[in-house]
């Protein structure tokens, strides 16, 4: 399982904005993050997943 950071998951999403992010994020659109010490990751394969969904 790899997890990508807020950093990775902008580039991964093509360089989207911070507030676009969460706003996805609240509405559904994307999966939530977990939180692993003091920081917040997402799940890779749970990004890959909601892309797919969303694409169809």
């Amino acid at each position: 399982m790899r997890y990508l950071t807020f950093r990775d998951l902008q580039e991964k999403l093509g360089g989207r904005g911070r507030t676009t992010i969460y706003r996805d994020v609240e509405l559904g659109r994307l999966p939530k993050p977990v939180k692993l010490g003091s920081r917040l990751y997402w799940v890779e394969a749970d990004i890959d997943a909601a892309l797919a969904e969303n694409a169809g």
